[in-house]
């Protein structure tokens, strides 16, 4: 069995694609998941399962679209990767101005020849994951960096929390 991470992009931010945490849940228990537990309700949840992550991510997203006649859009990482991205970190500043942006393939380096980063935000690529620091808080960024929007972000402080929770989940399948 492996540990997943699911984080679904866009849930319940400025009142668009409304999940409870509880539906969310349940979605990956029809999916045939076990060991489930969601975090906050901005639609992460871990869960285990003997799929590879590909068909893991389908059969969550049926499940969420017969559940809810939406589709959202989903990015999973085995615990294993998520380590590794909060591994690959920089170390040091605040941890909520810290965000790791995934994506379901590796980001272009070349992105980064055209970023702006006015207020000393710094940028690094690592495999599927894009991370960001935010000197000044991301509510105040005037970073400009193209196909940032086309992943899904989470700042260290939920990341490492969800790497607990996976944690957890594999030792529930021993």
């Amino acid at each position: 069995m492996t540990a997943f991470i699911a984080l679904l992009r866009a849930v319940n931010v400025g009142g668009r694609g409304k999940l409870a945490a509880t539906d969310l849940k349940a979605a990956c228990e029809a999916a045939g998941f076990s060991g489930v537990r969601t975090y906050i309700q901005s639609g992460n949840a871990v869960f285990a399962t003997q799929l590879q992550e590909d068909a893991a991510r389908s059969r969550l997203k049926q499940a969420l679209r017969a559940m809810t006649g939406q589709d959202f859009e989903l990015f999973l990482r085995a615990h294993a990767e998520l380590r590794q991205m909060l591994a690959a970190a920089p170390p040091g500043g605040d941890p909520a101005r810290s965000i790791i942006y995934v994506f379901q393939a590796p980001p272009d380096h070349a992105m980064l020849e055209t970023m702006v980063a006015p207020d000393g935000e710094t940028v690094s690529i690592t495999g599927r994951a894009i991370h960001v620091y935010y000197p000044t808080g991301t509510g105040r960024s005037r970073l400009k960096l193209k196909g940032l929007n086309e992943g899904t972000g989470r700042n260290l402080n939920t990341l490492r929390k969800l790497s607990v929770m996976a944690a957890e989940c594999e030792g529930d399948e021993t």
